[in-house]
């Protein structure tokens, strides 16, 4: 076995929870250990995996290019930032046509802003175009891991959820209606007749 790092999967979570997903932390003190956000669910992640309908992209730099792109799926909005340390993700952004569907694997981060709140925001490692299908594929497997997380909050040992019911509560009711949400709008869209 190698000393290599490997890297850690990318948790699929939708807009709603990412954006809550406020409190940060490492596991250990060394410099280069990997950056956790800790979701409401009760699970760290590292990195995540998004998808959903990039609707606009804006050159907010001042001295060099910096990209943000705005990411919307059926719960909420994901802000995403990239620039000359990301420069695959800084070009899709620059060149992509909105909208368009589009598959970001990226890490959390947050910021503190002036008057104290957080904003969470996705430092992208790759930004992808996909297909309708591709994107109708993420929501239901996001909606599977949110549930798999919630139905996992209460399990005695479960570390991750304890930190996250003393940092934001145990009342997980705003992600399964999110869950709900996003499974009847990817329902509408279907515009599948009632009997069929």
């Amino acid at each position: 076995m190698s000393g290599a790092p490997t890297r850690e999967v990318a948790r699929r979570v939708f807009a709603a929870e990412f954006n809550d997903a406020t409190f940060t932390f490492k596991e250990s003190d060394d410099e280069r250990a990997p950056l956790y956000a800790l979701l409401p669910t009760g699970e760290r992640a590292n990195r995540v995996f998004v998808s959903g309908t990039l609707t606009e992209t804006e050159d907010i730099g001042e001295d060099s290019e910096y990209w943000r792109g705005r990411v919307v799926d059926p719960t909420g909005t994901f802000f995403v930032y990239a620039g000359q340390y990301q420069p695959e993700a800084a070009s899709t952004l620059r060149d992509a046509e909105t909208p368009t569907y589009v598959a970001v694997v990226g890490k959390p981060r947050t910021f503190e802003t002036d008057d104290g709140s957080v904003n969470v925001s996705l430092r992208p490692e790759s930004i992808t175009m996909v297909d309708e299908a591709v994107r109708d594929r993420w929501v239901v497997e996001a909606a599977e891991r949110t549930l798999d997380r919630v139905e996992a909050f209460d399990e005695e040992g479960n570390e991750y959820a304890e930190r996250a019911r003393a940092e934001y509560g145990e009342d997980l009711s705003a992600y399964r209606q999110a869950v709900l949400d996003a499974l009847e709008d990817f329902d509408a869209e279907a515009d599948v007749p009632a009997d069929a």
